[in-house]
């Protein structure tokens, strides 16, 4: 089980530098504005959230405007990343190892994928090809395997790339909520 302190002490540092940058501005949840989702460059949609990386070259900044240095660059399209907040027409990030940083909103797509258990070392993570643990194995994923998220029932997720298409575990995902349902 990996520890959460590392990830909460970067969400703290995120959320201060955001504070700092923003004057708090623009961090309350969207959903209670949506009347001036239009007017301050924010989406309307529900943060967090999910969504995917759009270009195989995405710079993630310190801040969110291109006066921030850039912190990283991601070079794989299609990589799930969590929204955490919005200031404007940038989107806070979150990814698998819980790296945040800020994107310019044009780089991510609301195409869902998932990556396979990618806090595993040395394991698999049986495909089925029912949504319930007592059907066939068709495929065993390796740790970080992207695929496309096409339903989730809240249980397991029909999860399809290249040359694989079956249902995994929910809970072996990275890229959809525990419980959550994708149709």
């Amino acid at each position: 089980m990996r520890t959460m302190r590392p990830h909460l002490m970067r969400s703290l540092k995120a959320l201060a530098l955001a504070l700092a940058v923003t004057g708090g501005a623009g961090l309350q949840p969207i959903t209670a504005r949506p009347a001036m989702a239009a007017e301050d460059g924010t989406s309307g949609l529900p943060v967090p959230r999910f969504v995917s990386l759009k270009a195989d070259k995405v710079n993630v900044r310190n801040g969110p405007n291109k006066d921030h240095d850039v912190s990283w660059v991601f070079n794989r399209a299609g990589l799930p990343v969590e929204v955490t907040a919005e200031f404007e027409t940038w989107r806070r990030i979150r990814d698998a190892d819980g790296a945040e940083g800020w994107v310019y909103h044009s780089m991510l797509s609301l195409r869902r994928t998932a990556l396979v258990a990618p806090w595993l070392k040395g394991e698999t993570v049986p495909m089925r090809d029912a949504p319930n643990t007592d059907a066939k194995v068709v495929a065993r994923l390796e740790p970080s395997v992207l695929g496309v998220v096409k339903t989730c029932d809240g249980k397991f997720c029909r999860l399809i790339g290249d040359g694989f298409d079956g249902y995994v575990q929910q809970s072996q995902l990275f890229g959809i909520y525990p419980n959550e349902k994708v149709e």
